[in-house]
């Protein structure tokens, strides 16, 4: 099951109780936050309150206007606004760094799981996607907790202490105002539901539309050579179109509820007039309250029209939590034992496949009951047309995928019971692309042996027949290879992927047709090398060239994910019949 198809339809508070499970940084200090938003609000409705005393005891007092008085609650009142804004101050600061320090660990934790996924799964979800929910999900998430958070709390404690105040001055209008009120509120809660399913279509969408846009760029050279920019370019225009449309719906719906807010806060200003009208004739209110009550209804509203707003982010927000919930919830399936686990014994490894096969999801078979020893310090080369199995014999190999049926052993050993830093110093697949990353020849090298030096650096180059090539590098090994290894050809990136794994000096080397974009010339000269680094070591090459097959000690020929002939180049090519005979004169028939 792929993280697009468990996106859940949990409820919004379930998400954010797992929200929270996942971030207890975000409950650091909390209540202190409340404390201090509570404390902030005291500010604002102080200068209601100061209106009403200021009229009623400084210029309607009984002796005519008392400026004195009007002086005093101007002071006071300044010195309240001063402490409540520096508790603002202080509050925002707190949530601030609480959020972004839970966040990064939310980013570091879905990054590091994402990274810990199968092959299988990150081959069945777009990267654009998974990179997504890592990147801007986790961005929405931290803008609403530092926007959306902040008007939450304040608009809570707004609320609680001017719902106060006002009851205190008249509870007939505060009862108005929550009966007025009370249909918005009904209105957006019903609404709240049909943002969240919006805003998780946003969410999705954006994932898709960022990886059709990283696909086009990392496939830009394709695209000009097919001559597809068109339709490349329809592609995008749909994706960006999708997530368009997705975005404004959500919008509509957020400006509905908006709309029920305005009109309930016009109801309510107009109802609170009216009675608190009728109410100061009676004697029951002072014009100095009707104004302060005034003043309170305001900032009643404020935070229920700002609701459907802060509703509108906080489903977003929580739509892109789901995701990376989701992405969370996704158990590996090639799991490291860690302590569980053993770890390989020392030396040269010997491997044994017992009855191995393997099937992609809702794919054919791919190895089909594959049994075979290959006894320690064996150069074994893994031969057979194209699709025929190698490549998942050496990914099941390395472990990064595991046999649906069967064993792999590594000299007795179970390879779902090894550790992975055990497995992944021992073991080193150097793959057919030769992935490099966007740092300097040495660099890319250290990523074996961070603590080799230049000089060290050098005599590895030097050994495998290298030193003039990275002379002739425009900085020597500081020369940047570019993203992906960009600013060098196929054949150089796989030159230095080939010194990445000779510096980690494995005892099980498997290559992946590493040296097959290699030219001849150079293919030659690490041909050398390699018999060299070699010797001593359990190594399985998946051969295309028939020089690999040539120089291992022995050829196993895989055929339509089955084993289906083994033993050294110069016995099975005396039958030109079989397939290795075949393959045999298909390869002298491409060197002529």
């Amino acid at each position: 099951m792929t993280a697009a198809t468990a996106e859940r339809t949990e409820g919004t508070w379930q998400t954010l109780r797992r929200g929270l499970a996942l971030s207890p940084e975000l409950r650091t200090g909390l209540a202190g936050t409340l404390v201090l938003a509570l404390i902030s609000m005291v500010g604002r409705v102080a200068v209601p309150v100061a209106v009403q005393r200021g009229i009623d005891q400084g210029l309607r007092a009984s002796d005519g206007p008392d400026l004195g008085v009007v002086g005093a609650i101007v002071a006071l009142t300044a010195g309240v606004l001063v402490i409540t804004t520096a508790c603002g101050y202080l509050m925002m600061r707190r949530l601030f760094t609480v959020s972004e320090t839970a966040l990064a660990g939310v980013r570091t934790r879905a990054f590091r799981h994402v990274h810990d996924l199968s092959m299988l799964h990150q081959q069945s979800e777009r990267r654009g996607s998974l990179v997504s929910r890592v990147t801007s999900d986790v961005d929405q998430i931290t803008q609403f907790l530092q926007w959306g958070g902040v008007i939450l709390l304040v608009n809570l404690g707004q609320l609680t202490v001017t719902t106060l105040v006002m009851a205190a001055y008249s509870w007939q209008l505060t009862l108005v105002v929550f009966v007025t009120f009370l249909p918005a509120v009904l209105v957006i809660r019903l609404l709240q539901r049909r943002l969240a399913g919006a805003y998780g279509l946003v969410r999705q969408r954006m994932g898709a539309m960022l990886g059709a846009i990283g696909e086009s760029v990392v496939g830009a050279p394709v695209i000009r050579a097919y001559g597809i920019s068109g339709r490349t370019a329809g592609r995008l225009d749909r994706t960006i179109e999708a997530q368009r449309e997705a975005q404004q719906k959500a919008i509509r719906i957020s400006i509905f509820g908006s709309s029920v807010g305005e009109l309930a806060a016009g109801l309510a200003l107009a109802a609170v007039v009216l009675l608190g009208v009728r109410l100061g004739v009676d004697g029951g209110l002072s014009i100095g309250q009707l104004t302060a009550f005034l003043f309170l209804v305001t900032l009643f509203i404020q935070p229920v029209q700002i609701a459907t707003e802060v509703l509108n982010e906080a489903q977003n927000a929580i739509a892109g939590w789901r995701r990376v919930l989701d992405v969370l919830d996704l158990a590996p399936d090639v799991a490291d034992p860690a302590e569980h686990g053993v770890a390989l014994p020392p030396g040269p490894l010997d491997v044994r496949f017992d009855e191995v096969s393997f099937a992609y999801p809702d794919g054919p078979v791919v190895l089909s009951d594959v049994s075979l020893e290959i006894p320690a310090k064996t150069r074994v080369a893994v031969v057979g047309e194209t699709g025929s199995g190698k490549t998942t014999f050496a990914k099941l190999l390395t472990r990064l995928m595991d046999p649906t049926a069967g064993s792999v052993r590594l000299s007795g050993v179970p390879l779902d019971r090894v550790r992975f830093d055990s497995l992944r110093s021992r073991v080193v697949m150097v793959p057919q692309d030769g992935f490099l990353f966007d740092a300097t020849v040495a660099d890319n090298v250290r990523f074996a042996r961070p603590d080799l030096d230049d000089a060290d650096l050098e005599l590895a180059f030097s050994e495998l027949g290298l030193a003039d090539w990275v002379a002739g590098l425009p900085a020597g090994l500081r020369t940047p290879v570019g993203e992906r290894g960009e600013a060098l050809s196929v054949g150089e990136r796989q030159l230095v992927a080939l010194a990445r794994a000779y510096v980690a000096d494995p005892d099980l080397l498997v290559l992946d047709e590493a040296t097959s974009a290699v030219d001849p010339a150079t293919e030659v000269r690490l041909q050398r090398t390699l018999d060299a680094v070699t010797r001593g070591r359990t190594t399985v090459a998946i051969a295309h060239r028939l020089s690999t097959a040539q120089a291992a000690d022995e050829v196993i020929v895989v055929d339509r994910g089955r084993v289906v002939q083994r033993g050294p180049h110069d016995e099975l090519v005396r039958d030109p019949e079989s397939i290795y005979g075949l393959l045999y004169a298909s390869w002298l028939e491409q060197t002529r």
